[in-house]
């Protein structure tokens, strides 16, 4: 088993060990002097881990209660989250009790935002099954719903208390979703790790999956430390995100997953900014070729206006442009704020 010590306001560890689910409350049980623990999973999920990390906690003395929400991105919302309340009054959860986040990017964003306000905060403990949460979204402490109008829009600062990564929850990971995953890998060998990107080139993700863990979370627990807030740099982390997430609005949030629309969210920026100068000749290509290369999306069908359009509301904006995240080349990046006036020109529409 893997440490990696995350030195925030509230520091915390991330563990990352083969068969580690199983240890869970043995795990948890040092942290906390509660006797209860919910634990938040999703209907994909709780049928195939929920019954062993349950019998975890209870072997480690803990009263447990399971809450199941409907799998999916359209259950990220304030009404599931009200539903989620409910179920942590009615099984009698206190301050010093904890909650568990057992599933993938959703349920780990809104485990941690019930725990952030839920009795004006509680523990919470991150048990992350996909990849997409392994490398990127169980680490940091965002905690986020989403609104009709935008995704993640209502959220929280609150950093979990421990970070569980067994890597063998991934063998039950539907193909599709392991894709997902890769997009924000690809994204952290983009802006600040040449060599993950070199080996993901010339290696195949899935056979050293351990070594792509621990590299994510290293530069990610780097950048956290330095901007724990997202005043700064740690807003380097959006590479590809700001259009991500437009293309995920059009979408209505179906059909094209969060991966899925970072991968092409970076391409599309990529190649402006690779056109505009401010990016190394090639990057764009070499960037689409390992996209290409994992089955990730390059480019969209819907207008480079409509995308652009979309980012209005995006939580980057400073009110008269956005911060955008752009490489100087591979491995290295930068954040430059293009002013709503010349974003049309800029983006050539």
């Amino acid at each position: 088993m893997k440490t990696i010590h995350v030195g925030t306001g509230r520091s915390y560890d991330i563990l990352i060990g083969h068969g580690i689910l199983d240890e869970a409350g043995k795990l948890i049980r040092p942290l906390t002097k509660g006797i209860r623990a919910a634990v938040v999973s999703d209907t994909n999920v709780a049928p195939i881990y929920a019954e062993r990390v349950i019998a975890s906690l209870e072997k480690a003395g803990f009263e447990t209660s399971l809450f199941v929400f409907e799998a999916g991105e359209g259950s990220k919302r304030l009404a599931t989250v009200e539903k989620l309340y409910s179920h942590l009054y009615k099984n009698d959860l206190t301050r010093t009790d904890i909650i568990i986040a057992l599933g993938g990017g959703v349920t780990g964003d809104m485990a941690g935002f019930a725990a952030a306000t839920y009795l004006r905060g509680i523990d919470f403990v991150q048990i992350p099954t996909s990849l997409l949460a392994q490398v990127d979204s169980s680490v940091g402490g965002k905690t986020a719903v989403d609104l009709p109008s935008g995704k993640n829009l209502v959220g929280a600062f609150w950093q979990p208390s421990l970070v569980i990564i067994d890597p063998e929850t991934l063998n039950t990971l539907p193909e599709k979703f392991f894709r997902d995953g890769l997009g924000e890998v690809v994204k952290y060998g983009c802006i600040r790790s040449l060599s993950l990107f070199e080996r993901l080139e010339s290696e195949n993700a899935r056979d050293m999956i351990d070594d792509v863990i621990f590299e994510c979370v290293s530069v990610k627990r780097d950048v956290v430390e330095h901007d724990e807030r997202d005043t700064g740099e740690r807003a380097i982390l959006n590479f590809g995100h700001t259009l991500g997430h437009a293309l995920e609005k059009l979408h209505n949030y179906e059909g094209l997953s969060h991966g899925e629309a970072v991968a092409a969210g970076a391409a599309i920026l990529t190649r402006v900014s690779e056109s505009s100068g401010l990016t190394e000749k090639g990057t764009s290509q070499r960037l689409e070729a390992l996209l290409e290369k994992y089955g990730l999306p390059t480019k969209s069908e819907l207008p480079l206006a409509e995308i652009i359009a979309a980012t209005r509301g995006d939580k980057k904006s400073t009110g008269k442009g956005i911060n955008f995240v752009f490489l100087d080349k591979i491995g290295s990046c930068f954040i430059k704020k293009i002013e709503i006036a010349d974003m049309g020109s800029f983006f050539g529409i």
